[in-house]
């Protein structure tokens, strides 16, 4: 600006009091102003029009660039001018004749952008009001005239940058919509992208995902730009771009971002980038960045978006992995504390690439070859050792209570990682995680306190209150939930079981299941008392994604409480039925169980919370009062988990029994619970026998009797069976009315016989048959006698002396109910018949040559079976190959050309392995098996056999099927 712009705006008089010296402008200001400032500030203030007022501008550029003129003086300057009449420069459209468009305007930015430096100005009321103006002349840079904006643009980005450098600032900036408008000025390639993407920084950094609202479409038209750069640009601003990205990403709602993001282009374009980077010789200036966008963006959209690469998907999985690791190596090892701290953010974005990609490997969706899982574990654990060197130090620091909390978050980091590998490994480097325990609880207790203080705070806000996110950094995430998969393993070791009652773990984890429980427990506002009992005119609203996610999170924490607890329950009986803190467990479980019912996202926490209890009603018994209301509606809740989770209704054969179908989902998780439930209410109702009315009461034991008698034999997995079975005859130990109701259905079988037909009492009959069944199974024959002699010798071994007399008779009827468990179903003998069109088909059994042969003759089993082994016959027995290797002489066929099916881990599936068959498929009907020498394939029943061999085999194979013979 010159002054020949002073002599086209037709000043008509300039007049000068000198006299009057000491402008009043505010109380001190006068001291600190200069007197040609004074002389500036009388003059505009003396103004009579706003042609005067604008010519005395020209003044006030010169004298705030001064260096005399300080804090005080330009805000008196500020006053005296106001922005009123500098807005109505920036806006107003009529100019003298002969005057440029833009003059007006730039004298105004040059002006404001003089007082942006000083604070208090930059967050001035008035100065915050115009920030749309400031906005939209930034958004101008695309007209026709963007010559003559470019001054002016850039003076007022000077402007918004300044009033970004405070908080009001950038409170007020997300307020009037910055973000929205940063984002379309630099997706449009707009003059001075760079300035509107820094300011975007800046406040989506500070305020989160709460900065970019509900609407994905501003963020993923950025982020689609400058994915699409970082994937192009050839130059050192790339690793520019990799920082701003991390920050985007970083700050985004993942909500209302991860849903849409498969459509969009930014994953792929970012995924190329690093790929390129990564896989290139660079050095750190270039890696740091590249590892912190890549944590950033798994964090965001999980494992998965490393397997972008269709002909290799593993490979940058795995190469991320090793310089994760390595990384956490060269920052960590043999290094003090703080050398390690001081690249604080970079090993913490190795930590959650290594966190996340141990979670995923957990649930083997990834198909590793043993190469390459011996190539991550061996990363893994010199990443581990490294980690747990660094924490045993801090741990031995006297001053560790003392260090910053900045400090305190990124030892928790390296808490929370270690944590992971623990859930996963749990047999490295055991002692070190011992000494580490102590320490690794005091700040997962410190964490966990801060976070609820935190979370309760939010929760009582008043509407527009805010948060300071900033009061305690160690309130922004409980460590003590992230440990808890890792203390489920640990809480079973018995020396870590010490440490916890030694500290009195136990007494937070109690407070952590209140307080997952709250959440969990989701309770919607009140409805207002103008609004009770009118008709609701509009749906039920939605929760916020952000509440369901926290909700799904304290659900998984309080499964894992529910099996930390019940660890210590079954492993320190003793400890257990002495503590006052169980017994308060105890009464939370009768008070809070029901209030699940009917849910379905609460089964599995439904099913844990009922075992929990029952495990705890079993050695606080003593404890628990038959009037007490809330074990009457715990009891009743805990026998639904139980009763509803098989049926016949549900079953495409009106005789067979099936788990149910809102249990299917989940019956991974709640299998091993199920039976374990049934055992302890078993066990339960023999120390509390008043509960068993509730068995009988409720209809349950009738069910059982009535489903039973609906199953059709053999149909029935054993072990379903017998958990039945046991609960049943343990509740007529425990309950003489019970047994007209199981009479009614028939369920008692052998126990009944005895007991009705024989005049056994019920007690002595129950242990009569539990004895002929030990003794039978260790010795399922003698050739001292003849096949049927040998059980009734058993049987007259098993009953009373009073009673021997009937071994004969009651031998009969046991090998009856016997063979009629073990005959062939009309589905079984339609597969084996369907089989053998395409297949040759082998039985191998194993146990004595009589007891097995008199099986296969009885149920006509060699009617099916091109060749049948006993081992009893043979030199060797499963899982010894040779037994097998027999079996594929006999049929004239290869072992690699044959398939195995059985029921057995340790006999079947391993001898199908050493024997190299081409593959295994194993039935699993028990709930103890090993877990080495995993099969091939796992299918529920021997139905399902068609679905994992080949559609059109071109070689004949063997199939071999193990019975429980």
């Amino acid at each position: 600006m010159n002054s020949e712009y002073v002599e086209n705006c037709d000043v008509s008089a300039i007049f000068f009091d000198l006299d009057n010296t000491l402008i009043q402008t505010r109380k001190g200001d006068s001291r600190a102003c200069t007197e040609s400032i004074k002389k500036c500030i009388l003059i505009i203030n003396m103004a009579k029009s706003d042609t005067e007022k604008f010519a005395a501008l020209f003044m006030v550029t010169k004298l705030v660039k001064g260096k005399d003129c300080n804090s005080q003086a330009r805000k008196a300057l500020f006053e005296a001018i106001g922005f009123k009449f500098l807005k109505k420069l920036l806006t107003s459209n009529n100019v003298v004749d002969d005057c440029p468009p833009s003059v007006y305007k730039s004298l105004a930015l040059s002006i404001l952008t003089t007082f942006c430096n000083e604070p208090e100005l930059a967050t001035h009321p008035e100065m915050l009001a115009n920030i749309p103006v400031f906005l939209d002349i930034v958004q101008t840079s695309d007209n026709d005239d963007y010559d003559d904006n470019l001054i002016i643009i850039s003076e007022a980005y000077t402007c918004l940058q300044c009033i970004a450098e405070e908080e009001a600032g950038q409170k007020a900036l997300i307020e009037v919509g910055a973000i929205t408008k940063m984002s379309e000025i630099y997706s449009h390639q707009s003059f001075q992208t760079d300035e509107a993407l820094n300011i975007l920084v800046k406040l989506v950094s500070r305020y989160g995902p709460a900065a970019w609202g509900n609407d994905a479409k501003p963020f993923h038209a950025l982020v689609n730009k400058i994915a699409l750069d970082f994937a192009t640009d050839q130059s050192e601003r790339k690793f520019e771009l990799a920082t701003i990205l991390s920050a985007l990403l970083y700050s985004c709602n993942k909500f209302i971002i991860v849903p849409g993001a498969a459509d969009e282009t930014w994953p792929q374009s970012i995924y190329r980038a690093l790929y390129d980077i990564l896989t290139s010789k660079i050095g750190k200036n270039q890696r740091d960045p590249a590892l912190k966008l890549a944590a950033n963006i798994i964090e965001l959209l999980g494992v998965e978006w490393t397997f972008l690469d269709e002909e290799n998907p593993k490979k940058f999985f795995l190469l991320l992995l090793q310089l994760c690791a390595i990384e956490v190596r060269m920052q960590l090892e043999d290094r003090s504390f703080k050398q390690a701290y001081a690249n604080a953010e970079l090993v913490t974005s190795c930590f959650i690439v290594l966190e996340i990609s141990i979670n995923y490997m957990a649930t083997d969706q990834l198909d590793l070859e043993q190469k390459e899982k011996q190539s991550v574990y061996t990363s893994f654990k010199g990443a581990f050792n490294a980690i747990v060197s660094i924490l045993t130090k801090v741990s031995n620091d006297k001053n560790r209570d003392k260090l910053p909390d900045s400090e305190k978050v990124f030892v928790c980091a390296m808490v929370r990682v270690l944590v992971a590998w623990i859930a996963q490994e749990t047999t490295a480097m055991r002692e070190q995680i011992y000494s580490l325990m102590p320490f690794m609880f005091t700040l997962a207790n410190d964490s966990f306190h801060a976070y609820r203080a935190r979370k309760l705070a939010e929760k009582t806000k008043t509407e527009g209150e805010s948060i300071d996110s900033d009061i305690s950094l160690m309130g922004q995430i409980d460590l003590l939930r992230l440990m808890l998969p890792a203390l489920c393993h640990l809480v079973v070791e018995d020396k870590a079981r010490d440490i916890v009652f030694n500290l009195k773990q136990e007494d937070i984890l109690y407070e952590a299941m209140n307080f997952h429980w709250s959440i969990v427990h989701y309770k919607k506002p009140p409805i207002p008392k103008s609004e009770r009992g009118k008709a609701r005119t509009q749906p039920e609203p939605e929760l916020d994604p952000k509440v369901l996610d926290d909700m799904r999170d304290s659900r998984a924490a309080m499964v894992s409480l529910c099996n930390i607890f019940m660890n210590l329950t079954v492993l320190a009986p003793k400890a257990v039925e002495n503590s006052m803190l169980f017994n308060t467990l105890l009464k939370f479980v009768f008070n809070n169980l029901p209030e699940l019912k009917n849910i379905p996202e609460n089964l599995v926490l439904h099913g844990h919370l009922a075992v929990l209890g029952l495990l705890l009603l079993k050695q606080q018994s003593n404890k628990v009062k038959k009037n007490d209301f809330s074990i009457c509606r715990y009891i009743q809740s805990t026998i639904r988990f139980l009763w509803d989770a098989y049926n016949v209704d549900e079953s495409n054969d009106p005789n067979a029994l099936v788990v149910s179908l809102q249990y299917k989902e989940h019956w991974n998780e709640i299998a091993d619970l199920w039976f374990l439930g049934m055992q302890t209410m078993s066990g339960v109702i023999t120390i509390v026998p008043w509960i068993s009315e509730f068995a009988i009461e409720s209809g349950w034991a009738e069910g059982i009797a009535e489903m039973l008698a609906k199953v059709k034999v053999g149909t029935l997995p054993p072990n379903v069976k017998s958990a039945f079975e046991d609960f049943l005859c343990r509740l007529v130990d425990s309950n003489e009315s019970v047994k007209p109701v199981l009479k009614k259905g028939g369920a008692l079988k052998m126990l009944e016989t005895l007991h009705q037909q024989y005049g056994l009492p019920k007690d002595i009959a129950s242990e009569s048959a539990a004895t002929f069944l030990r003794t039978f199974r260790a010795q399922p024959d003698d050739e001292a006698y003849a096949l049927d002699e040998w059980p009734a010798h058993l049987w007259r071994n098993s009953l009373p002396k009073n009673y021997r007399h009937i071994a004969k008779k009651v031998s009969e009827e046991w090998l009856k109910l016997r063979f009629q468990y073990l005959a062939l179903t009309p589905e079984v003998i339609h597969l084996l018949e369907t089989l053998r069109e395409d297949y040759l088909l082998g039985l191998i059994t194993n146990g004595p040559s009589r007891a097995q042969w008199q099986k296969i003759d009885r149920l006509k089993l060699r009617d099916y079976f091109d060749c049948v082994l006993v081992s009893g016959d043979l030199p060797w027995e499963k899982p010894d190959q040779n037994i097998f290797l027999e079996a594929c002489k006999l049929l004239n066929v290869e072992a690699r050309t044959c398939i195995m099916v059985g029921d057995k881990l340790e006999t079947d599936i391993k001898g199908g392995k050493e024997a190299e068959l081409g593959g295994t498929v194993w039935i699993p009907l028990q709930q103890d098996e090993m877990e080495s020498d995993l099969p091939d394939f796992t299918i529920n029943k021997v139905t399902e056999l068609p679905e994992v061999l080949p559609a059109s085999p071109r070689l004949k194979r063997f199939v071999h099927v193990a019975s429980e013979c």
